[in-house]
């Protein structure tokens, strides 16, 4: 199992799974991280942590530990 926090700036990826619920998971959901969305790591914060990722047409800056509830699979 690979989550999104593992992915390398640079790369791509497609979301296989959310592994998290409640309101914080719905609103992951309504930002388009649902599964089969191609995502891509833009870059990290000097510290590690947000990240900035780019989905579809937009960017978007999610902690580490939202990150890491974001099951993907190579894109």
């Amino acid at each position: 199992m690979r989550t999104l926090d593992q992915v390398k700036p640079g790369d791509s990826a497609r979301i296989t799974r959310l592994q998290i619920a409640g309101a914080v998971g719905q609103r992951l959901a309504e930002m388009g991280l649902n599964p089969g969305a191609r995502v891509r790591v833009v870059r990290t914060a000097p510290l590690g942590d947000p990240l900035e990722i780019q989905l579809e047409d937009y960017s978007l800056s999610l902690r580490k530990a939202e990150a890491r509830c974001v099951e993907v699979s190579e894109a």
